[in-house]
């Protein structure tokens, strides 16, 4: 089985930055591609940023220029760099993996979130 792993979040004041990981593990394993949501309370779960086997990035516009998605293929790891943090950027992160257990069946993970909260 694979698991997600997050870690990165917390408490920054307006204007800063954080960098959030998120770290695929397991055996027999191949990954499509990575992203970021996040759920603010009372909301649904919005895309914030993918970036799929290719390399190539997609943002949601309430982000771009401010946020870099990024991947170490070698680590199965995603990264979410947040830069100009705004209080409306604070919800819970959640890392999303898509690929296929070799051999086997696709499959779609969601890690356990990590809060981030953008406040002075």
């Amino acid at each position: 089985q694979v698991q997600l792993v997050e870690s990165g979040g917390g408490l920054v004041q307006p204007g800063g930055s954080l960098r959030l990981s998120c770290a695929a593990s397991g055996s027999s394993f191949s990954i499509y591609d990575m992203g970021w949501y996040r759920q603010a309370p009372g909301k649904r779960r919005e895309l914030v940023a993918t970036i799929p086997s290719d390399g190539s990035t997609n943002y949601a516009d309430s982000v771009k220029g401010r946020f870099t998605i990024s991947k170490d293929n070698a680590k199965n790891t995603v990264y979410l760099q947040m830069n100009s943090l705004k209080p409306e950027d604070t919800a819970v992160y959640f890392c999303n993996a898509n690929g296929v257990y070799i051999p086997g069946s696709y499959f779609s993970l969601w890690g356990q979130g990590t809060q981030v909260t953008v406040s002075s």
